[in-house]
């Protein structure tokens, strides 16, 4: 027997046991299936505070059984869900993303949908903890059920990206390039040049990226749609400048501001064009 407890800034405390579902996200109450009042009894929905227009209405589906814990993922966004458990290193990170399916630790796991919470007109990640642990003798906790009247109507927004095909798009491919190549092993981020001459081999123009001063300034701009104000690294002010650029490269391909269909398109667009690529 297990039960499972859901936490939250904002959100009460969730608590099921073994037999019992939980749907979550934006405004889920209407993906509870119409049962038998005892069915009822078992599966519940939560909607979680703050949450972004873009997020979905239904993110997960929390399904707890006699020995595991299974979390059923449903949100359109990458989210990511980190966990700690008695092994050497004892740590696992993994991004989930629609129509996934993950067997949850026993004990804490993180979950973290980027970008997923309101805070005022941007937004922050939406962090909720998961504990999984043997079912003991105490009595489960009353899970809130949202009034239908209150339920949240409206459409799932799209995600705040960049324009396609703008100088601030290109940037990003490039800083990105590594995670979406599978080179992520690369030594060092792009430099300032670098990222020049891969936009002039994609595009055939690049603006007045030449100038390292604009695409400073073009990265600082991925970097706060990419974070939000709480943990852009250019706000922090702090640590190396590489290794705030390898970040905000990481992040940029973990949220898909840019994808691998993106870099596909602009190596495509290059051999159209029949240019010799730069020089590694």
């Amino acid at each position: 027997m297990l039960r499972v407890t859901l936490r939250g800034a904002g959100l009460p405390t969730v608590t099921l046991g073994s037999g019992e579902t939980l749907f979550f996200g934006r405004s889920p109450d209407r993906a509870v299936p119409e049962e038998s009042p005892e069915n009822a009894l078992r599966i519940t929905a939560i909607a979680l505070p703050r949450c972004a227009p873009h997020v979905s209405r239904v993110l997960g589906e929390l399904i707890v059984g006699e020995e595991i814990a299974r979390l059923r993922w449903h949100g359109s966004g990458e989210t990511q869900v980190s966990s700690l458990f008695d092994a050497p290193g004892g740590a696992r990170r993994v991004t989930v993303t629609e129509g996934m399916s993950l067997l949850l630790d026993e004990g804490e796991n993180q979950l973290v949908v980027m970008r997923g919470r309101l805070a005022g007109d941007t937004y922050d990640d939406l962090s909720v903890s998961i504990e999984v642990t043997p079912s003991g003798s105490g009595p489960v906790v009353a899970r809130p059920r949202p009034d239908a009247d209150d339920a949240d109507d409206g459409a799932t927004a799209p995600a705040p990206m960049l324009p396609r095909h703008s100088r601030e798009w290109y940037v990003a491919l490039a800083l990105a390039e590594p995670w979406l190549s599978g080179t992520d092993d690369y030594p060092r981020p792009p430099s300032n040049r670098e990222i020049y001459e891969r936009i002039l081999y994609w595009h055939g123009y690049a603006w007045n990226l030449e100038r390292a001063q604009r695409v400073d300034d073009a990265i600082r701009s991925i970097s706060a749609l990419a974070f939000g104000p709480k943990d852009d690294p250019f706000r922090a002010g702090s640590g190396r400048a590489q290794n705030v650029r390898f970040a905000i490269g990481r992040r940029t391909a973990e949220i898909r501001l840019v994808t691998t269909d993106d870099l596909d398109e602009a190596e495509r667009a290059a051999a159209r064009r029949n240019v010799p690529p730069p020089r590694a």
